[in-house]
């Protein structure tokens, strides 16, 4: 873990020089990074959501069969809101 996040702190610097080498201004670099940070954090949470997404269809399964099998039926609309 700890050698990623170096490498991943190198990987920064090292895009912030590169841009720096070019005569890209200051407040260009920190736009970009502010830009590579927003997109890698939707990625990010896209990737949680595709890793859970198995999880969250085990748990609407198990409500939708604990609804049809366990829950007392009730008589007409009373109750029902």
């Amino acid at each position: 873990m700890e050698r990623r996040v170096m490498s991943e702190i190198l990987f920064v610097v090292g895009f912030f020089i590169m841009l720096l080498m070019t005569g890209i201004s200051l407040l260009g670099i920190i736009a970009a990074l502010l830009v590579a940070t927003l997109v890698m954090f939707i990625g990010g949470f896209f990737a949680i959501v595709i890793k859970l997404l198995p999880w969250l269809a085990m748990a609407v399964a198990a409500v939708w069969l604990y609804r049809t099998f366990c829950k007392p039926h009730t008589q007409g609309k009373k109750g029902l809101y």
